[in-house]
C-alpha cells in the first residue's frame, strides 16, 4: 500500500475511534446522575471522573450506590487535567456562573446546568470568553430534543399552523419544603427555576419579545416567601406567549405542556405525560397530519441522551451546536426579564 494512503487511512481510523474525555463538576443538582449515566452509556464519551468541592455533598455522593464505580477527583485535578475536554457543571443556580467561568478559563467545553444564575452580565461574559476560545457551551434545558415539542415547532416553521398568534407553556411542580427554600432565594421563584425549559423553545420559534410582563405571586398557604403561582406574558407584534408556573400542583408532571395555536392548526404537546402525547387539529391535511383532531402517542423521551449525543459530535467534528451562543444569551435574557431580575 502507498505510504501516504496508509497514513491517511490510519489517521481516519484514529479519528473515528476518538472519544470525548469528560468529567462532572458538582453533584448537588437533581439531574447529576442522569447526565453522568448518559455519558457512561454513550460510546463517544470517556468519563474521567467526578469532582465535588463541597465536603457534605461529596460524603453523600460517595454513599450513593449509583456512584459506586465513580472515580473521584479534586476540582483542581479536574481543571488542570489537559486530557479532559468537557466539564459538566452540576450545582446550585448561584454557583453555576462562577464554576462555569473556571471551566472556560481552563480551556474546556462546558455543559452548564440550568438556570445559570441571575446575573446576565456575568453570563454574557462567560459566553463571550467561550466564543473567543471556540469552546462549546450547552445549557441543560430539558425539551431541546423532545420529539413532540420539536415536531410542534417544525409544524409552525413549515407554515402548517398558519399564523401562530398564541403560545401557552406550563412547567408546574409539586415541591417539598427543601426545594421551595432553594427556589425562594430568587425573585422569580419557581418560574426562574423551571420556566427556562419552556422559554427556550418559545424564543427559538418567536425570537426576542418586544415586552415582557410578569405576575410573580405567593398564593398558597405554605408559610414561606416563594413565588409559587406565576405568569409571564411575552409580547410579540402579532403573538402572545403565556408562560405559566406553579409550585404546588398534584399530578404536575403529566400537565407540563406546550401549546401552539395558529389560524390553521393547533398542536398541544404533553411532554412529560406517560406516554408523551400530542393533540393536533388541522383545518386541512398538512405534512403528516390529517384534517381535524388527532391524538398521537409518542415513544419514551429519555432525558439527556440526545443532548449529550449532540454535544459529543459537535466536539469531535468541530461543528456548532444546534443552539448558538446567541440563542443561549437570548434565552437567559428572556428568563431574567420574566423572573423580574432585569428590565
Amino acid at each position: 500500500m502507498d505510504r501516504r494512503i496508509f497514513l491517511a487511512a490510519s489517521a481516519a481510523s484514529m479519528a473515528a475511534g476518538k472519544r470525548v474525555r469528560a468529567a462532572v463538576l458538582g453533584t448537588g443538582h437533581s439531574h447529576t446522575y442522569g447526565k453522568y449515566k448518559a455519558m457512561l452509556d454513550n460510546p463517544d464519551f470517556d468519563v474521567a471522573g467526578i469532582a465535588e468541592p463541597d465536603a457534605a455533598l461529596l460524603a453523600a455522593a460517595k454513599q450513593d450506590a449509583r456512584y459506586a464505580n465513580a472515580k473521584w477527583m479534586t476540582e483542581e485535578q479536574l481543571l488542570k487535567d489537559p486530557a479532559i475536554e468537557l466539564v459538566v457543571v452540576q450545582c446550585a443556580a448561584w454557583e453555576a456562573i462562577p464554576q462555569g467561568r473556571k471551566v472556560i478559563a481552563a480551556g474546556k467545553h462546558l455543559h452548564l446546568e440550568k438556570p445559570p444564575g441571575n446575573d446576565y452580565k456575568a453570563f454574557k461574559a462567560l459566553i463571550d470568553d467561550a466564543r473567543k476560545k471556540n469552546l462549546k457551551v450547552q445549557t441543560g434545558y430539558l425539551w431541546r430534543f423532545h420529539q413532540g415539542v420539536s415536531d410542534a415547532l417544525a409544524a409552525a416553521k413549515n407554515g402548517w399552523l398558519g399564523e401562530v398568534f398564541m403560545v401557552r407553556a406550563t412547567m408546574n411542580s409539586d415541591r417539598d419544603q427543601k426545594q421551595r427554600d432553594v427556589e425562594a432565594k430568587f425573585k422569580g421563584g419557581g418560574l426562574f427555576e423551571l420556566s427556562g425549559h419552556t422559554i427556550d423553545r418559545v424564543v427559538e420559534l418567536l425570537g426576542r419579545p418586544k415586552a415582557v410582563r410578569s405576575w410573580l405571586r405567593h398564593d398558597t398557604s405554605v408559610n414561606d416567601k416563594l413565588a409559587d403561582n406565576n405568569l409571564a406574558v411575552l409580547e410579540y407584534d402579532k403573538a402572545l406567549a403565556l408562560i405559566m408556573q406553579s409550585a404546588k400542583m398534584s399530578g404536575s408532571g403529566d400537565h407540563r405542556s406546550l401549546e401552539l395555536i395558529g389560524t390553521d392548526g393547533t398542536i398541544m404537546v404533553y411532554a412529560e405525560a406517560n406516554p408523551p402525547t400530542m393533540r393536533v387539529h388541522m383545518r386541512k391535511a398538512q405534512g403528516p397530519y390529517k384534517a381535524g383532531w388527532q391524538d398521537i402517542k409518542l415513544p419514551p423521551q429519555p432525558r439527556f441522551v440526545e443532548d449529550f449525543k449532540e454535544l459529543a459530535r459537535a466536539i469531535l467534528d468541530n461543528r456548532p451546536l444546534k443552539h448558538s451562543y446567541g440563542h443561549e444569551l437570548l434565552l437567559q435574557e428572556t428568563l431574567l426579564r420574566a423572573s423580574g431580575e432585569m428590565p
